[in-house]
């Protein structure tokens, strides 16, 4: 397949050979102006708080800039560990007409467009489309300084990030009047930053709500209802997204790692049967064409790793190479009394009980029946963990009843190792089917639910990645499976890293041979008449032998008096 790009008269032709594979008789769709007219989303943005460089884009899709790879780790060491990636969306209606929303390489086209949609008939204009094709990034530190500094240093200049906060939808369009969260310190429904209020971070350490996250955040809106859906050919669902990558600044594991968070409306009028929301990675790993996929069910990560001792190249990582996972912290509501653990942890529909990952596939980069998808039907199959043929997925082998230790045996998980429970004692990864390592790709999902009208969900998901110093590539992997279960505990404390106190304001007194010092915490310190007390994410027991509070609090002063 190629991509092609149409601006005015002039077409340009690509040929990408880290997407799908050149197929013989594939048509390229150019978008036309139909439906809404939106056209494509063209916002690129970086994420580039941390260990990390990735590049977001506006239309559904992330980790890449439309031409190669752009998920950079270590930041400026010209290596990248993931190509691309993008939420994958599905279900059936009463009819039986099948809606999916899906984005992989842009080749066929575009299912998701910027903007927010009219809450009473799901649309959305061309000329919104092109004015909400942008990211609004947020540096922490801006939001924290004007909170100390807003209406007490006259000097204080409010920065652009906060004034053009996105918080209000135009209500003459019959947008949604609450988009971007902000605090509202006055309770009055309006963003005023002139007034006090600020994007929705936990700034104060007791705001544990707080629907902001990261040192460094960018907060986007895209719909699945801007033009027609030319990369699945699949009816449209009339989805709103809220949509926010976000990572932090740390000293430990966490400065290699990103997060994603969205926040889906459905606008539609109608109820959606067996739908499953998924997120699809393509992960190239350095050198693309070397690599192998895994699962752990348990944790509910997918991974990626190399397939060989050495990853080759100048793209390549060498010798003991890194390995990357996406874990599925957060899926959607489950029907309620549907009979099924969703969260598997031995409780049956427990009041808002969220599905986690249920699925995990595997595809080639080919056009066989386990390869790249071709159509929506294609998209909604792998996401039910269904191959294109119709036939659903098998324990062992290439998970189609070939390979070393196939069986006839339905599963829902591809290469978990020894991770699923359905069968204990069973190992099965790709050494065990005797793949041979190359150009790998993922969908995690999870369902089935019914997708109501208005009905809100919110996917979590995050990207971990470890490299061992020894040990081969299978080292990278358990170091990473490690580093996982950190990041799941700072989605449970919902990201409220802990900030330690903050720095007390001091003044000095010049007096004969003496220095009187003063160390004040006023209202906006978290350590206010030197209180302060924050939960540790990653204390996680308590009693004997633990300590019996998982929270630090502020004990006292170092002061040191130096020589000089």
């Amino acid at each position: 397949k190629q991509i092609v790009i149409l601006s005015l008269s002039l077409f340009t032709v690509v040929a990408m050979a880290k997407e799908n594979i050149n197929h013989p008789g594939a048509t390229v769709i150019v978008n036309t102006k139909t439906a809404a007219g939106c056209s494509p989303s063209t916002s690129q943005t970086d994420l580039d708080v941390n260990n990390i460089r990735t590049t977001i884009m506006g239309g559904g899709d992330m980790w890449w800039n439309l031409d190669d790879a752009r998920y950079e780790i270590p930041k400026g060491g010209n290596k990248h560990s993931m190509f691309a990636g993008a939420l994958w969306i599905g279900g059936v209606d009463a009819g039986g007409q099948l809606k999916v929303a899906a984005m992989t390489y842009r080749q066929d086209g575009n299912d998701f467009w910027p903007g927010p949609l009219n809450v009473n008939n799901a649309t959305i204009a061309a000329d919104e489309c092109n004015k909400w094709d942008k990211h609004f990034k947020l540096e922490r530190s801006e939001v924290e300084e004007y909170a100390a500094r807003f209406d007490i240093d006259p000097t204080y200049v409010i920065p652009t990030s906060i004034l053009e906060w996105p918080a209000h939808g135009d209500q003459s369009l019959a947008q949604d009047q609450f988009l971007a969260p902000f605090y509202d310190v006055n309770g009055n429904g309006i963003y005023e930053p002139y007034g006090g209020d600020y994007p929705d971070y936990n700034i104060s350490g007791t705001n544990t709500d707080a629907a902001l996250f990261g040192d460094q955040t960018l907060f986007w809106i895209f719909n699945d209802k801007g033009n027609i859906h030319s990369e699945t050919g699949a009816e449209p669902l009339g989805l709103e997204i809220h949509a926010q990558a976000f990572g932090f600044a740390a000293d430990n594991e966490v400065n290699d790692m990103t997060f994603y968070n969205y926040k889906i409306i459905n606008r539609s009028t109608l109820p959606l049967n067996d739908t499953y929301f998924g997120q699809w990675v393509d992960p190239d790993l350095g050198f693309y064409l070397d690599d192998y996929v895994g699962c752990d069910v348990t944790l509910g990560l997918g991974f990626c790793y190399n397939g060989d001792a050495e990853d080759e190249g100048a793209n390549g990582y060498g010798f003991n190479p890194p390995a990357i996972g996406v874990d599925f912290f957060q899926g959607p509501l489950a029907d309620p009394n549907d009979g099924i653990d969703n969260d598997r942890d031995g409780t049956i529909d427990e009041a808002g009980e969220q599905i986690i990952m249920s699925k995990f596939v595997y595809y080639n980069n080919d056009f066989t029946t386990t390869g790249n998808p071709e159509s929506g039907v294609d998209i909604y199959n792998y996401l039910q963990g269904i191959w294109k043929d119709n036939v659903p997925m098998t324990f062992g082998g290439d998970g189609h009843g070939g390979g070393n230790g196939s069986t006839t045996t339905e599963c829902n998980f591809m290469f978990p190792g020894t991770s699923d429970d359905a069968f204990q004692g069973q190992e099965w990864t790709e050494q065990t089917a005797g793949n041979i390592p190359a150009d790998r790709r993922f969908v995690q999902s999870a369902g089935p639910f019914t997708l109501q009208p208005g009905a809100v969900n919110e996917i979590t998901t995050g990207v971990v990645w470890a490299r061992a110093k020894s040990g081969g590539q299978t080292a990278s992997i358990a170091l990473v499976k490690i580093y996982d279960r950190e990041a799941q505990a700072l989605f449970d404390n919902n990201f409220n890293i802990l900030n330690g106190p903050d720095a007390p304001d001091v003044t000095i007194r010049e007096l004969d041979k003496n220095l009187i010092f003063t160390l004040s915490n006023g209202a906006t310190s978290n350590n206010q008449n030197e209180t302060y007390t924050e939960k540790d994410p990653y204390i996680i027991k308590t009693g004997p032998p633990y300590y019996n509070n998982p929270n630090y609090e502020f004990q006292g002063y170092l002061v040191y008096q130096l020589k000089s």
